[in-house]
C-alpha cells in the first residue's frame, strides 16, 4: 500500500524568511535515513511557502489563477513523503517516530494513494494494465501490488 504522508504548514513555516532549525534538520535527516534503510520511501521533499505558489480554480470551462500566499496555513502542506508500507497502522507507527516537524504544535496527515486495481468496477482489466504499465515508465516509480 502506498501512502502520502503530509506535513502540514504552520504560520511560522509560511513566512517568507522561514528557515528550519539546524538541530531539527539533523534529526529529520537521521529519521529520513531510517526510512530509506527500511526501504519504504518512494519520494520526499519540503515545499516553499504558499507565497511562492499559485492555485488554479476551475468553474466549468473557466480557469482562474490565484497567486499565493494563502491564508489558512493549517490547510497547507509544508512537505511530504510517499511511502510503501503494509498498512495504515505501519504508516502511523513510522509517523509517531518522526521528529516534531515544526518544534511547537504540528500535524502530519496520512492518506492512502489509490491503486489502479481499485478502479476495477469502472475500468476494464486492459485499461488497468495499461495505466499500471504507464506508471511504471515514470522515473523513480515503484508500482504497488
Amino acid at each position: 500500500m502506498r501512502f502520502m504522508v503530509i506535513v502540514k504548514s504552520t504560520p511560522e513555516s509560511e513566512k517568507e524568511s522561514a528557515r528550519p532549525d539546524p538541530q531539527l534538520m539533523a534529526e529529520m535527516g537521521k529519521y529520513n535515513e531510517e526510512l530509506i534503510k527500511a526501504g519504504i520511501v518512494l519520494a520526499m521533499d519540503g515545499l516553499h511557502p504558499s507565497s511562492k505558489g499559485a492555485r488554479v480554480k476551475f468553474s466549468g470551462n473557466s480557469r482562474t489563477v490565484i497567486d499565493g500566499p494563502f491564508t489558512e496555513s493549517k490547510e497547507l502542506i509544508a512537505g511530504f513523503w510517499v511511502w510503501q508500507v503494509k498498512s495504515l497502522e505501519e504508516a502511523i507507527e513510522w509517523v509517531k517516530r518522526c521528529p516534531n516537524p515544526h518544534g511547537g504544535d504540528s500535524e502530519i496527515e496520512i492518506r492512502q494513494i489509490f491503486e489502479m486495481e481499485e478502479f476495477a468496477p469502472i475500468l476494464s482489466q486492459e485499461e488497468i494494465q495499461y495505466k499500471v504499465a504507464k506508471r511504471a515508465q515514470l522515473p523513480n516509480q515503484a508500482v504497488s501490488k
